[in-house]
């Protein structure tokens, strides 16, 4: 399969919205972790590694969006 520069461009897109979206999400849950909001420690775990696999994820999409914008520029 070969990705077009409209693919490309979705791609990115996709992955800042996902670093755009859950970095707000990250900052939230570090401001009601700091202030000291009473919550399971499950609660925390499961909603950072939601966080870190997000950022994974728009890292891969990023790479792919990049790797294909550069590719239809030759």
């Amino acid at each position: 399969m070969k990705f077009e520069r409209k693919h490309a461009i979705l791609l990115l897109a996709v992955a800042a919205w996902n670093v755009f979206s859950f970095g707000n999400f990250a900052r939230n849950l570090y401001s009601a972790y700091s202030s000291g909001e009473e919550r399971a420690t499950g609660y925390w775990v499961a909603h950072t590694v939601l966080i870190v696999v997000n950022f994974a994820i728009a890292a891969v999409l990023g790479s792919l969006g990049w790797k294909a914008l550069r590719a239809n520029r030759r």
